[in-house]
């Protein structure tokens, strides 16, 4: 072995410590509570991210020393620093987790798309830059225009029109009708239209989830899984199909709406498989793919060949045969990526699409809007979706749909798209902020708050209203735990607990049955309880 070789294999191993350190410190974050301590891991995962670029290419150079590879190194670089210092300095709110995970994802995609080709990795990084500079303005009309809100049935025609047109004017590729060329760029209308077809259900779905709503959204929702199976792409048709189930559910929180939508996708699923000739042999490879290995199964054979050949840590970028798989940069980048870099490296790229999806998640379920709710909701899962077709796919876990991993794998349109899904989250985190920070400096939350407590709990002779939480709200000092209390070994009542925190603890005492005594922790709140319910229990006779 000589030194470059010796080179290649120690910056091959060191990107692979690299990718396990950084998809720790990916799921760790989100349990550490200081500001601090996010920020410094959060700047470790930059070093390390840029680094992993650096040995990607530096490996690429070496095999193959060209003055492009430097130049379009140096591109990306600069794109990077871009991405990460604008996003921080205009949006200082922004979530960082999601920044650092996408440029990671896109950093990965561009040493593997150039892997295979140079000039189909320039073209997804012209697409990038400039779906980078629309993302930056994507938040902040997120934020500002509540009309996005109220544009339900917009949505739903641009989307079907969108949709229709790619099934009369769309070119076929491998036997579906997928992109439209405009301008001498070849666009995929289904990557937007999963992001309108998102704000379309959230929209039917926020307002109201009366049977005759649930039934328009689930027509039109069919209309435009219908239009995708029509053009045969049936990837896009299931991403379609799960993300309004989700929804729906979450929606409704009806369970047997979603039996039933499981069971309808069980028969279109038995349907396609007779009526689509396309369907038909994807199962039939997907069940057998050595029946027929130098015709129809020959691609997915290859991936798993390429799986095997790849084990644990890899051959090494450069080092193994992916390209004997056909469309390895758009359909099979997973199995490019276990044969070259390894299933450790895999597996850690699988945790970092996790922890994104944890992020919308997470995201979603602190909004209060539920249009905002429902749309972070449906991009994540969305997101999580075509992850997952796209890996189990290539590893024959399920049959291949023909989509892409997202910002890894070669294709413009689903590039530009999922980086608008990002900084679309992006503007409903920190929507999110702003919601917060306007009750943290409302004088008149607690008051508004207690009147809402009141109003769930009612003031019933049955219920226990603690005497501090009133003497609060006629401006009194709250009462301090008494020595008869402490006498008698009962715990103290903390002022916290007094004067708000305690109130559902004691309500949901007195509503199983408890009110008495022990529910008041003080003898001074006893005598005064006690007179109370007196004289309540008077004026009831």
């Amino acid at each position: 072995m000589n030194l470059p070789d010796t080179a290649v294999r120690v910056f091959h191993f060191a990107i692979l410590a690299l990718m396990v350190i950084y998809t720790i410190q990916s799921v760790t974050v989100f349990g550490q509570r200081r500001a601090k301590d996010r920020d410094r891991t959060f700047a470790l995962q930059n070093i390390e991210m840029f680094i992993i670029h650096f040995l990607g290419f530096l490996i690429l150079f070496l095999k193959s020393p060209q003055t492009d590879l430097i130049i379009f190194y140096a591109s990306t670089v600069l794109y990077l620093l871009f991405t990460l210092l604008l996003f921080r300095n205009l949006y200082p709110r922004a979530s960082r987790s999601l920044i650092n995970n996408m440029c990671m994802l896109l950093v990965i995609g561009f040493i593997m798309v150039t892997r295979f080709s140079i000039d189909q990795s320039i073209k997804q990084f012209e697409i990038a830059a400039a779906g980078t500079v629309l993302a930056l303005l994507i938040p902040l009309i997120v934020r500002k225009l509540l009309v996005l809100t109220r544009m339900t049935w917009g949505y739903v025609f641009v989307g079907i029109g969108l949709l229709g047109l790619v099934v009369i004017a769309a070119r076929v590729t491998n036997g579906a009708k997928l992109s439209l060329t405009v301008a001498g760029f070849s666009l995929q209308p289904s990557e937007f239209v999963k992001i309108i077809f998102v704000f379309a259900v959230a929209g039917l779905l926020s307002t109201q989830h009366s049977f005759r709503r649930v039934v328009i959204a689930t027509v039109l929702a069919a209309l435009h899984i219908l239009i995708l199976v029509v053009s045969t792409d049936l990837g896009s048709a299931l991403i379609f199909f799960v993300t309004y189930l989700v929804m729906l559910f979450v929606a409704t929180r009806n369970p047997f709406l979603t039996l039933i939508g499981l069971f309808a996708f069980c028969i279109a699923a038995v349907a396609a498989y007779f009526l689509f000739s396309h369907v038909r042999v994807r199962v039939q490879i997907w069940m057998d793919p050595f029946r027929d290995y130098s015709g129809t199964g020959y691609q997915i054979c290859q991936s798993l060949f390429a799986i095997a050949a790849g084990g644990w840590i890899g051959t090494g970028l450069c080092q193994g045969s992916p390209g004997a798989i056909p469309y390895v940069s758009q359909d099979f980048m997973f199995s490019a990526i276990l044969e070259e870099l390894g299933a450790v490296f895999g597996i850690c790229l699988i945790i970092i699409c996790l922890a994104v999806f944890m992020m919308f998640i997470n995201i979603a379920m602190k909004l209060g809007n539920r249009f905002y709710r429902l749309a972070a909701l449906g991009l994540g899962t969305t997101y999580a979706t075509q992850v997952f077709l796209t890996i189990g796919g290539g590893t024959k876990l399920i049959p291949m749909t023909g989509v892409t991993l997202p910002l890894v794998s070669y294709g413009g349109s689903s590039v530009l798209s999922t980086i608008i899904m990002f900084a679309i989250v992006q503007g409903l985190y920190m929507l999110r902020g702003d919601e917060v920070r306007r009750e943290l400096q409302d004088p008149e939350r607690e008051a508004r708050l207690m009147a809402q407590r009141m109003q769930r709990y009612g003031d019933a002779p049955g219920r226990v209203v603690r005497p501090s939480q009133e003497a609060a709200g006629r401006g009194a000092k709250p009462l301090r735990p008494s020595r008869e209390a402490a006498g008698r070994g009962e715990k103290p009542v903390r002022s916290s607990e007094t004067s708000g925190r305690g109130y559902d603890r004691t309500s949901q005492r007195s509503r199983a049955g408890r009110a008495d005594a022990g529910s008041v922790r003080t003898g001074q709140e006893t005598r005064v309880w006690r007179q109370d319910h007196e004289n309540r229990s008077r004026q009831g006779r």
